[in-house]
């Protein structure tokens, strides 16, 4: 009996986990591909209005981020919606999206750009979340968690 209780316990667990992962998806895909949306589609006089780095930089290399953030934020949600090899491709795209934070922090630090650290923290932590909790639900590790 105490085996059957300890089995609910860590489906609640692993269900309060997986709406969590669902979340921080969500949330990364809208902002992902929002802002990827903006960098790859809209005139760059017109986006370095809102992102002025955007006006810096060659024009090449902000679309090339653009494409990568949407490619993110589909590769987020598309695999589990189609079934389609959701256990790799969406750790991957989210380890992606940490990486482009990685970068992101870097970038802004060196132009001192101290303000855009935080929410590059934030996004990079969300994404490092969800890889983690997509990658423990597959290998089946999630049942040893804390």
């Amino acid at each position: 009996m105490a085996t059957l209780a300890h089995g609910a316990h860590d489906m609640k667990e692993m269900s309060a986990l997986n709406i969590a992962i669902w979340i921080g998806e969500v949330i990364l895909m809208g902002i992902f591909g929002y802002t990827g949306y903006m960098k790859t589609f809209m005139p760059i006089s017109e986006l370095s209005m809102t992102i002025p780095w955007t006006g810096d930089v060659p024009m090449a290399m902000v679309r090339l981020i653009g494409i990568c953030e949407i490619a993110g934020a589909l590769g987020l949600i598309l695999p589990p919606v189609i079934k389609f090899l959701p256990g790799i491709l969406t750790p991957m795209a989210s380890m992606g999206l940490m990486t482009i934070m990685l970068f992101a922090m870097i970038f802004h630090s060196m132009r001192g750009e101290m303000q855009a650290l935080p929410i590059n923290v934030v996004l990079g932590g969300i994404a490092l979340f969800v890889s983690w909790g997509r990658y423990k639900k597959i290998s089946g590790t999630s049942k040893n968690m804390m």
